[in-house]
């Protein structure tokens, strides 16, 4: 069937309306001529003869009458070696390529390949002549940094084929041919190292989900501890503006025990973007020894970027963190802001003229989410093997209102919730997850794994968790009569929750050693703060009380400081040995 050809016939900010010849589709790919440029957009809708477009450029200079071509595909990412260590924009253009060709104010109407045509990568043939092959199967190997990158045979492949011929172990670019396939109907295909896989349809090409039984380690305590994610699971980190979200995902994409970080910054302001993009590729891997950078991959859409392509950019993230889940590895994908994604989804249905929902979001926002966080997963591949790709989201409630929409919809969905709150913030307790209106559902499905780590974690876990809802209560009673009408008793609580809050639950990020810590470290710390609690208290009064647990403060606060087997650590723990023995 030949290609569509169009026509404008009217627009509306980034919305544009064609019409067409022979048939279009929904989610096709088109390119408005105008000029010298030709502007990348997107049918969002068909109605009679007329399409709506939504354009991922400036639409300054489309006049009506430009010509529209419509190219029958889908919007794709380009998959193949190469990925990692690249900063895409929200449609997968490189943006250091795209800066070094357009110089300091990038023009629309240029798209670059995704990945180098001119990297040479030493294959290794792992298929052989006359094996049958189908959608999903290796073909070949290459390295890429510290991963080996399976090379496969693309996932829109129909049927199964014969290995006709296939590549000598060499190098050779992504774009040369690697191998030759014979299909059923007797057509011989030529392929190399690049495939194309929708991006807003979700990659399913395993043997079976499985529920996530393991935790996902980000070296933060209150989250691993106190409100775990599961690896393949999904949580959301809502709070209001300056709470410190986005601080907390990039030290939890330094420190997560994952094999690919992938970090969507959706809709971002460009000052924390540019912070982003300096700091990483100086960031020392913890897991490698080497730049963090060389794991990870980066798609920068910036508030002041076209808001079509901040709707585009979250999917184009997590269809790489399924491509890389393909290969049996663990992906972090870490979505920064969710909020300003649905604020691009509201802005589109607004010029739609849809029947708006709650707050102006569109009525299927909810539903929008729910795709979006259900593409993560455990999986079991077909070799047996087990890829997960996990997802944390911030969102970015005004002023601070969990009430709001994308806040409920995105809690609907949603594993684990890590609330940050101001009041935290504002008191420097850091990082500012609000122990008191956070939750994980993960615990009891990981129960059997995390009690294996620590003989009855769980119920620890729990037992911690009352002392901070006792201490909450107690503080809020002592906010109305005073610290005079309450007993020493509940006086103590107070001061033992406050005590966890401040030695365990908040971490110093600008120290070497407390910045993160791994399970082993955090159960030796945990179960000494949980035999401090237990104790019983032998205080004469409130000061003394008081300067007790000052003084268990500052020594804890030392110790997580301290370095394991060194001598000043040794010298803590020995402190706290004999406080827990009287």
């Amino acid at each position: 069937m030949s290609r569509a050809i169009g026509k404008i016939v009217a627009g509306y900010g980034n919305m544009l309306t064609a019409t067409f010849d022979t048939s279009v589709r929904q989610n096709e790919v088109a390119y408005v001529v105008t000029g010298e440029s030709r502007l990348k957009c997107e049918v969002i809708r068909v109605k009679d003869e007329f399409c709506f477009m939504q354009a991922f450029e400036d639409t300054r200079g489309v006049k009506v009458g430009d010509k529209v071509e419509f190219t029958q595909d889908l919007l794709v990412a380009e998959l193949g070696p190469g990925l990692l260590g690249q900063i895409y924009d929200g449609l997968q253009n490189p943006l250091p390529k795209l800066a070094a060709q357009c110089g300091l104010f990038l023009k629309k109407g240029v798209y670059l390949e995704s990945l180098d045509r001119d990297t040479k990568w030493d294959y290794t043939p792992v298929a052989k002549a006359g094996d049958v092959v189908q959608a999903g199967d290796v073909l070949g190997t290459v390295p890429e940094g510290i991963f080996t990158h399976r090379v496969f045979v693309p996932f829109n492949f129909i049927g199964k084929a014969k290995v006709k011929k296939t590549a000598d172990p060499g190098s050779y670019t992504v774009a040369e041919v690697i191998a030759h396939l014979e299909d059923e109907a007797g057509k011989v295909h030529e392929l190399n190292m690049i495939q194309e896989w929708p991006i807003k349809i979700a990659l399913k090409q395993y043997r079976q989900r499985l529920l996530p039984v393991e935790p996902l380690v980000t070296g933060c305590r209150i989250i691993d501890t106190f409100y775990p994610v599961a690896k393949g699971g999904t949580a959301c980190i809502p709070g209001p503006f300056g709470s410190g979200k986005t601080v907390l995902q990039q030290i939890i994409s330094r420190y997560a025990d994952v094999d690919v970080i992938i970090v969507a910054a959706c809709g971002e302001r460009a000052g924390e973007v540019v912070e982003t993009l300096k700091e990483f590729p100086h960031l020392l891997d913890p897991l490698t020894g080497k730049t963090l950078m060389e794991r990870t991959i980066i798609i920068c859409n910036t508030s002041s970027m076209p808001v079509a392509a901040r709707e585009a950019s979250i999917y184009t993230a997590v269809t790489l963190g399924e491509y890389y889940r393909q290969m049996g590895l663990d992906v972090l994908i870490l979505a920064d802001s969710t909020s300003r994604w649905a604020q691009a989804l509201r802005e589109m249905s607004g010029r739609l003229e849809e029947i708006p929902g709650e707050e102006a979001f569109p009525a299927y926002l909810q539903s929008r989410i729910a795709d979006f966080y259900e593409r993560a997963g455990l999986v079991q591949l077909e070799d047996n093997t087990n890829g997960s790709v996990s997802i944390i989201g911030t969102v970015s409630p005004a002023g601070g209102n969990f009430e709001e929409p994308v806040t409920q919809g995105t809690l609907a969905v949603v594993g684990a919730f890590l609330g940050l709150t101001w009041a935290r913030s504002n008191a420097r307790r850091f990082p500012a997850i609000d122990p008191l209106i956070s939750w994980s559902k993960y615990p009891n499905q990981m129960k059997e794994f995390l009690d294996k780590i620590d003989p009855a974690w769980v119920a620890k876990v729990k037992e911690a968790q009352k002392f901070v809802y006792n201490g909450s209560e107690i503080k809020k009673r002592m906010d109305v009569v005073g610290e005079e009408g309450t007993s020493i008793g509940d006086f103590i609580i107070h001061l033992k929750a406050e005590f966890l809050d401040s030695v365990f639950l908040q971490q110093n990020a600008f120290d070497p050693v407390d910045a993160a810590n791994n399970m082993e470290r955090q159960v030796y710390v945990f179960n000494k703060v949980i035999q401090l609690l237990r104790k019983d208290i032998n205080a004469k009064d409130k000061d003394d009380a008081r300067a007790i647990f000052f003084k268990l403060t500052a020594l804890f606060k030392n110790w997580n400081s301290s370095e394991w087997q060194k001598d000043n650590f040794k010298n803590y723990e020995q402190q706290i040995n004999e406080f827990l023995d009287k």
